[in-house]
């Protein structure tokens, strides 16, 4: 075939078309060509310039022949890839693709039709029988681009269900890896946890023995996996024999309220060795602290009991009344008002006093004890119930199990702190000091 100029696609499908049917290609190879050459020309059509196509047979090494289809369809800046027709071509910078097709294959029969009826003879042939070769030559055609092109969708979905197949595998490795970091991460809460519990377990006072009064504590962090809080407490025997108490809840939870708590601490600490008085103290400590922590706030309740006489002493700012539960099982909140650390006119308004006699129970508990239900009142008297029922318990089971009683229903999570410190009965056997964890 000599060169020829298109300028329009249909005259170009066309010619390949009879290419195709010149040189008996299969009508699944005529077809793939068809798309091909169409598509490579569909750019340069559209931009207003003529393709030239020519086609001619070519010997092969063997003894066997090629049909070398050429389209010129204008140079460009770089030569495009035309591997993904649905027949591939050699493309060249001078914007020359080639086809380069074997021939000598077996042709598909085409369906023979019997000649119509009434046909009228046309040098030997009939019109009817010439019509029926020309109708059957363009299905044949359209036959051939129908197969090229279920072909391409075969292959796209072949495509698609492989793109679908290493989604799901990559889905699967991302869930797997999902797991994985879970793992790691509740691994790494744990280890968090633990050296965070270590470290409050240091900072906290060291158990005291003192003749004719016993202890035990409880403490329990709202998040397990991040157990510092701003519930502390402390105590220790003060030169003239009588025993310090502070218990202290610091707004805030995680290390910067144990800070804080640790700062109230040890200011009470020194405050009540240097012999300051006790109604003193909450009012001296926010003046020590505020102005290098201004914004400090922290609950504080100061208990100091004399071991021979149960003489007891309060101090309060701002915090949970103490319970004091006779050994007859009466039952009093010993309230003292002020204001705590940080507030405004910090300090305790007065000094309650009271005796601990042998036998009797006094509760110290931060508001998470009480107010786990969100109703203090009511919390309030459930801690009375409580330590009513567990008050001839030996002491260091004493604020754990009031706890557990406190805590069947939280509704409000929060650090929660309980000490019980018990008047001995004469001649009863002294219990040690407990904390719970």
């Amino acid at each position: 075939m000599n060169p020829h100029t298109f300028h329009d696609l249909p005259a170009l499908r066309r010619a390949v078309r009879r290419i195709c049917e010149a040189h008996r290609l299969p009508s699944r190879t005529g077809g793939r060509l068809v798309l091909s050459v169409a598509e490579v020309a569909g750019a340069a059509l559209t931009a207003g310039g003529p393709v030239r196509l020519e086609a001619a047979e070519q010997p092969a090494p063997g003894g066997s022949t090629l049909l070398a289809v050429t389209l010129h369809a204008g140079p460009t800046p770089a030569p495009p890839s035309w591997a993904h027709l649905p027949l591939p071509g050699r493309a060249t910078s001078d914007g020359v693709v080639a086809w380069h097709l074997p021939l000598g294959e077996a042709p598909e029969p085409a369906p023979s039709a019997p000649a119509p009826r009434g046909a009228v003879p046309v040098q030997g042939r009939t019109r009817g029988a010439e019509s029926a070769e020309v109708y059957e030559a363009q299905l044949a055609a359209l036959e051939g681009d129908l197969a090229a092109a279920l072909s391409r969708v075969d292959t796209l979905s072949t495509e698609l269900h492989r793109l679908k197949d290493e989604l799901a595998d990559t889905n699967s490795g991302v869930l797997a890896l999902y797991v994985q970091l879970e793992e790691r991460d509740e691994q790494l809460r744990r280890a968090h946890g633990q050296i965070l519990r270590e470290l409050e377990d240091a900072l906290r006072p060291s158990p005291i023995t003192v003749d004719g009064l016993e202890f035990a504590v409880h403490y329990e962090p709202a998040d397990t996996d991040a157990p510092t809080g701003g519930d502390f407490y402390d105590w220790l025997c003060l030169p003239d024999g009588t025993v310090h108490i502070t218990v202290v809840d610091a707004l805030g939870h995680g290390v910067r309220s144990t800070r804080s708590a640790l700062n109230v601490t040890h200011a009470v600490r020194t405050l009540a060795l240097e012999g300051h008085p006790l109604e003193s103290i909450i009012a001296r400590t926010h003046d020590i602290l505020v102005p290098f922590d201004p914004e400090i706030m922290a609950t504080v309740l100061l208990a100091r009991i004399h071991p021979e006489t149960g003489e007891v002493r309060l101090a309060n700012g701002s915090h949970p009344p103490a319970l004091l539960l006779r050994a007859d099982g009466t039952s009093d909140y010993l309230e003292v008002r002020g204001r705590g650390i940080g507030f405004p006119l910090p300090g305790s308004e007065a000094v309650r006093e009271d005796t601990l006699h042998e036998g009797d129970l006094l509760v110290l508990y931060t508001d998470g004890l009480t107010e786990s239900r969100r109703d203090p009142i009511e919390g309030e008297a459930r801690l009375v119930k409580s330590a009513r029922a567990h008050a001839r318990r030996p002491v260091d089971e004493i604020p754990g199990a009031v706890a557990e009683d406190m805590h069947t229903v939280i509704l409000h999570s929060d650090d929660t702190l309980a000490l019980a410190v018990r008047r001995a009965r004469q001649g009863a056997p002294r219990a040690g000091t407990h904390a719970e964890k």
